[in-house]
Formats: structure tokens, C-alpha cells, sequence
């Protein structure tokens, strides 16, 4: 049993110098700073809300060196942002994060300055499916982690007992851990690197939900008894020129029954810029059509 148990710890050991060799530290991130993951050849990638919003920042790299990198783009709605720098680095191997599940051994990886690399060890207590940030960012995967995210944790790996990457840790709500999975970072650094941001849908409405009466439902023949009211309309946004107004209470995208704004957020990933899609509407007591160009976003929905 003890060796049993010492070959354990060795191998996760092993596992956090595997992927510590792919870890930087990022001075301006934090009092204290955070933590960095080589992403590809030239690339890292940390949290964004960590980084202040210098066009350049300092890297202790695994070497102890320091080196400056050039923030590439940064994407606030799934909290990574993008550096380039010129220093060849061994990018981090990954795992495939949509094979982990409940009950597997994780660890997070952090590297504070010229401090060395740090650890915590714990579970994954809970998996679920995709999800959208209050900001509307697409998250493929959602992790709920039994682990400590020390101070510098942030923008630093999440890994397997192998060393390989399941997706870079920040900050979550009540002092908790956010993992966000490697599709959608890689979703993210592939956008940066090619637009110089992350692109996402745009009509230029807000809305609430509401709640149909029985008797409306039965009039109308609606399938779902709530609907999407629309409470400002942006002037020349995509939705005004489809001739939306405040008041109209949206129903239906292309066929699909939409009744929460995250129903809404789904048509606006950032494969949907330039399409047209159908909206079925209630106004003043009957149902019309619109279509609506989605457009990009610069800010708001």
C-alpha cells in the first residue's frame, strides 16, 4: 500500500512539472500577479480580467527569465486574453475536457514571479454542459471544483493526473474556480489571431422575459407560455431597421421557440454575423414576422 501510494504522488508530481514547463507567471496581472499557459508556439494565454489593459506586459517564463509579451486581444465575455511573444516555448499538451467527469483527480498549476510553481489537488464534484457567462460568452463545458484556487491561480492550467491541459482556471464567484475548457479558449485564441477580437452577433435590443395568460396562449396558439419583451430598441441597430419596436414580445427564432435572453444569446455566436434569421413577434395581440441581418457587436446584445 505505501508504495502503492508514494507512486501516486510521484506521478502527480510529475504531472505539475509536466505542465509547469508550460506555465508563466504575469507580473501585472493581480497584486501579486497570475499565472500564464502556453497555448501554442509563441502564444499564451491568461485571464482577462487580470490584465489591466496594458498593450504589453511582463512574463516570468519557466526559465526564471523575464520577457515581454504584446497583448494580442482579449475577450471579456469568457475571461482569456491573448499574448504573443517572441521566446520559443514547448506549448502545453492537452486533454480532451469533454471525457472529464465527476469524480476525477484534478489539479490546478499556478506560478507567482520568481516564486516556482504551485499546486492544489482536489475533484471534479460536478460537470455539465455548455453555458453562457452573464456577458453572453459560450462555454463549452461546465466544472464545479473541489480544489483551493490560491492566490496567483488565475489564467494558470487545470490538469489531469498526466499533466495534460483540461482548461486555464479564474476567478469564480464566492472565492470559487472557473475552468474554462480548452474548445473555448482555442475558439477564442483562433478569433484573436485572426481578427484581433472575438466577433459576436449584434440586433441592438434588450429584453426581459414575460409570461403569457392562459387566455392569450389559446388565442395566439403559442407553443411556449413566456416570451422575450423587447424594452429598447438601439437607433440603426440591425433590429430597428427590421422595424422592431419597444413593446413587441419575440417568440420564436427561425422556428425555435425563444423564451430567456439566453435563448436569444444562442443566435448571436459569431458564425450567425451576417445572416438573416426569421423573428416571430406578438404585437398588440397578434403575431407578425421580422427579418432581422444580424450584425456585429460592439457592445450590448
Amino acid at each position: 500500500m505505501a508504495n502503492t501510494i508514494t507512486e501516486f504522488s510521484n506521478q502527480l508530481a510529475d504531472a505539475v512539472e509536466r505542465a509547469g514547463s508550460t506555465v508563466v507567471a504575469v507580473l501585472e496581472g493581480g497584486r501579486g500577479g497570475v499565472s500564464g499557459t502556453v497555448w501554442r508556439d509563441g502564444i499564451v494565454v491568461t485571464a482577462e480580467h487580470t490584465i489591466r489593459g496594458d498593450d504589453e506586459v511582463t512574463l516570468v517564463l519557466p526559465s526564471g527569465v523575464e520577457a515581454k509579451a504584446k497583448v494580442a486581444g482579449r475577450d471579456p465575455a469568457t475571461d482569456v486574453a491573448v499574448l504573443k511573444l517572441k521566446e520559443k516555448l514547448q506549448p502545453a499538451h492537452f486533454a480532451d475536457s469533454s471525457q472529464i467527469r465527476t469524480g476525477h483527480i484534478v489539479l490546478a498549476v499556478g506560478r507567482r514571479g520568481k516564486e516556482g510553481l504551485s499546486a492544489s489537488f482536489g475533484l471534479v464534484s460536478a460537470t455539465g454542459g455548455e453555458w453562457r457567462t452573464w456577458q453572453g460568452g459560450r462555454m463549452d463545458k461546465w466544472f464545479r471544483l473541489d480544489l483551493t484556487p490560491y492566490p496567483g491561480f488565475s489564467g494558470g492550467p487545470l490538469i489531469d493526473v498526466s499533466g495534460n491541459v483540461i482548461g486555464i482556471n479564474t476567478s469564480g464567484p464566492r472565492r470559487g474556480v472557473v475552468t474554462i475548457p480548452n474548445a473555448t479558449v482555442d475558439r477564442v485564441v483562433e478569433s484573436v489571431l485572426r481578427h484581433g477580437q472575438v466577433t459576436r452577433g449584434y440586433v441592438g435590443i434588450a429584453v426581459q422575459p414575460v409570461a403569457f395568460p392562459p387566455s392569450v396562449l389559446a388565442s395566439l396558439k403559442l407553443e411556449s407560455d413566456r416570451g422575450l419583451l423587447v424594452v429598447t430598441v438601439a437607433e440603426g441597430s440591425p433590429a430597428e431597421q427590421a422595424g422592431l419596436m419597444i413593446g413587441d414580445i419575440l417568440v420564436a427564432v427561425n422556428g425555435d421557440a425563444i423564451s430567456s435572453p439566453g435563448d436569444l444569446q444562442k443566435v448571436l455566436d459569431p458564425e450567425r454575423v451576417g445572416s438573416t434569421v426569421n423573428v416571430q413577434l406578438v404585437r398588440a395581440g397578434k403575431v407578425s414576422d421580422a427579418k432581422i441581418t444580424i450584425g456585429q457587436r460592439d457592445g450590448g446584445q
